[in-house]
């Protein structure tokens, strides 16, 4: 079976790290653990004491992974990182302790619920600013606000933006300005204090080193710096946190010499992808080794292999990568049944195959 390794220790060290990184400018932050999705031998690895003591809360984007989380460590303070479902709002108030909302019937709902539950559910308020995801419009805060202030049961604790998610609109001293001006005109009209302008996210980390983030941004919600060491922004290391956090490995289970070419009629039957063949390559053969994993486990485009090969086509359970001649630069044959090939796996890819019952998940 294939396998995903983790190296915990690097993980724990990045979190450390990140933790010291914001207390030295004053900011708090959220590690966001929706990579995971909720695995229970995860939390219990990386989640210590001693990784989670200087972290604000701990977020995710599935109420069952806080769930888990609930169950793992009972006292650790909880954030929901997207819009409630409506229907689901008793469930977000017995596992989160801080929600991200954009609906102000949803957080009626959460309203009533923390009532019944006699209890007050902090809040966070998205505003749109130009990503076109979640966020409430710019034209509508005010009245969204005073709203909001009224219910009995909420605690308004801050105002937020997503960006950088989905168009890919970077956050900009001047977008982020926008929210810290908005937070301050919202304090002033209600006199009110919000505790939090929660701008920051894995892809402001370089932005912030460089200084050019309103000093009034105080809380950044971060998961892929701290899993995997990089800023989405340049697709570069940040700092000393370490990138080399993940492996992984696929098994050779056929090697033979054969066509470049399929022979016969190719029809719309196949379910996976394949090359795009050159007519030179009829007449060629070449060494095409099958590994253990497929569509189902994770994208080809997501991870990147050690050695250098040609992939050849994937179905649902199995991928095809052509060697050439299989052999070293002295001569000696390369790669045989029974041996693996590493690949660096990205987010995406490590999301899916630790989602993947048919991937093993080893932790060093």
């Amino acid at each position: 079976m294939a396998e995903l390794i983790i190296h915990s220790e690097k993980i724990k060290e990045n979190i450390k790290y990140l933790s010291n990184y914001f207390e030295s400018h004053n900011i708090e932050w959220s590690l966001i653990t929706k990579v995971f999705s909720g695995d229970k031998t995860f939390l219990k690895t990386i989640l210590t004491e001693d990784v989670i003591e200087k972290i604000n809360s701990v977020g995710d984007s599935r109420l069952t992974s806080l769930r888990n989380l609930r169950e793992v460590n009972p006292d650790i303070r909880t954030i929901y990182i997207k819009p409630p479902a409506k229907i689901y709002a008793d469930d977000v108030v017995e596992y989160a302790d801080i929600s991200l909302n954009t609906s102000l019937s949803t957080i009626e709902a959460l309203n009533k619920s923390a009532k019944k539950k006699g209890m007050v559910h902090k809040v966070i308020i998205m505003i749109e600013l130009g990503e076109l995801r979640e966020g409430v419009n710019r034209e509508d805060i005010i009245g969204f606000y005073q709203h909001v202030f009224d219910l009995s049961h909420i605690e308004v604790i801050g105002i937020g933006s997503n960006l950088g998610c989905m168009y890919g609109v970077e956050p900009t001293y001047d977008k982020l300005l926008q929210l810290t001006l908005y937070k301050e005109l919202i304090s002033a009209k209600f006199n009110k204090n919000l505790k939090f302008v929660t701008g920051g996210t894995s892809i402001t980390l370089p932005l912030l080193d460089r200084g050019t983030v309103p000093k009034e941004v105080n809380h950044y919600r971060i998961g892929e710096a701290a899993f995997f060491g990089i800023s989405p922004l340049d697709g570069k290391r940040f700092k000393d946190l370490h990138t080399d956090t993940f492996e992984f490995y696929a098994n050779i289970i056929e090697l033979e010499e054969k066509g470049i070419v399929p022979d016969g009629i190719i029809g719309d039957a196949n379910i996976g992808e394949t090359t795009v063949f050159k007519p030179e390559h009829k007449t060629k053969t070449s060494y095409k080794a099958i590994l253990d994993f497929g569509l189902l486990d994770v994208d080809k485009k997501d991870i990147e292999a050690e050695d250098h090969m040609t992939f050849v086509g994937v179905t649902s359970d199995m991928l095809v990568i052509d060697l050439g001649d299989n052999t070293t630069e002295s001569g000696d044959t390369k790669f045989k049944v029974g041996d693996k090939i590493k690949f660096t796996p990205n987010y995406m890819a490590v999301a899916r195959l630790l989602n993947s019952k048919f991937i093993d998940k080893i932790y060093t």
